[in-house]
């Protein structure tokens, strides 16, 4: 989790937020969500948490949304990655949806 949280903030994602989701959800133990301001920075974003990941040897599973830089899903195995472009994380407000799940302080993990 750690690194994934370094990768995504060396590339300056924005609000970076991690959701412990092991008791309200079979997808993932935990969400990574966070947002560039450009499709460009999206894509840095992703790329930058997908290698750090392969890196450490995490499988890395299906990555979506790539190509249209609004939305993008890493699957971690037992963490999912939302990166998002600034508008569209505010349409879809994952964080609303998913408010039921904890936080997990990053506080240390980030610059």
């Amino acid at each position: 989790m750690e690194l994934i949280v370094k990768a995504a903030d060396d590339k300056r994602a924005e609000d970076l937020l991690v959701l412990d989701v092991r008791e309200i959800s079979v997808l993932a133990d935990y969400f990574v969500i966070c947002h560039g301001n450009s499709e460009k920075q999206v894509g840095a974003i992703t790329d930058g948490v997908v290698e750090a990941a392969q890196k450490a040897g995490v499988d890395v599973g299906r990555v979506e949304g790539r190509e249209m830089g609004k939305w993008v899903l890493a699957d971690l195995g037992d963490v999912i990655v939302h990166v998002f472009h600034g508008d569209e994380r505010g349409f879809y407000n994952l964080e609303k949806l998913w408010s039921d799940a904890p936080s997990v302080s990053i506080t240390r993990w980030v610059s």
